[in-house]
């Protein structure tokens, strides 16, 4: 079921399990607030650092992956991962803004989404949690710091890949804001979290950056006041 901007009042309260500072519901938290749908929603914390989110209970009832963000719908469904729950909210008022609304769209967002993980985000937490004390020994049960620096050393390469793209294009995906600029935001403030700074050579990168940083669904959040 689909509903028109004018219904929004009328969705179901959602719960959030959150972490209001982490990078990754930091992306969900911005899609919420590009839709406008923060009202609808109930933020439970999940303490990161004591490991809530590893608790049997958590990963029974809530998340069989142990991570966040989750979404928990009125009927007790929850979505994981923050791809699908971007999905899934751009689709609730019937006007997808962040996924794409042509074919061409969609592909091209999901790919820049895609790429955004695997280059940047991603591997910027597991430099995190391999290099660095990560979330504390309670949490952290098996570290490889090798492995932890390549990725750091992918993650610049992916901020300069990112840079490329954005020297021809205001957007990560192209003309518009969309999924994949959240999913570059998120792992830009992960590195910064982390102490890995965007390369000076990145400027197109810094530029737009700065420029995101000033848009409301971001400056607003937790995690960048």
């Amino acid at each position: 079921m689909t509903f028109s901007t004018a219904d929004v009042s009328e969705l179901p309260i959602m719960t959030l399990y959150d972490f209001p500072k982490g990078p990754y519901p930091t992306r969900v938290r911005i899609a919420l607030a590009e839709k406008g749908l923060q009202s609808r929603v109930r933020f439970v914390m999940v303490d990161l650092y004591k490991g809530e989110h590893k608790r049997p209970q958590f990963i029974a009832e809530k998340n069989y992956s142990g991570t966040l963000p989750v979404l928990e719908l009125s009927d007790g469904t929850c979505i994981a991962e923050c791809t699908a729950i971007t999905e899934y909210l751009d689709a609730l008022d019937g006007a997808p803004t962040l996924t794409g609304r042509t074919p061409l769209e969609k592909g091209v967002i999901h790919m820049m989404s895609k790429r955004a993980e695997l280059e940047l985000l991603d591997a910027i937490s597991v430099y995190f949690h391999h290099a660095t004390p990560g979330l504390g020994p309670d949490v952290e049960v098996y570290q490889n710091a090798e492995w932890g620096f390549r990725q750091r050393d992918k993650a610049l390469r992916g901020m300069r890949y990112f840079s490329d793209v954005l020297e021809k294009q205001p957007f990560v995906a192209g003309e518009a804001f969309s999924m994949a600029d959240i999913t570059v935001i998120g792992g830009l403030l992960f590195a910064s979290i982390v102490n890995v700074p965007i390369p000076p050579e990145c400027e197109a990168l810094i530029a737009w950056y700065a420029k995101m940083r000033e848009r409301p669904s971001v400056k607003n959040q937790p995690a960048f006041v």
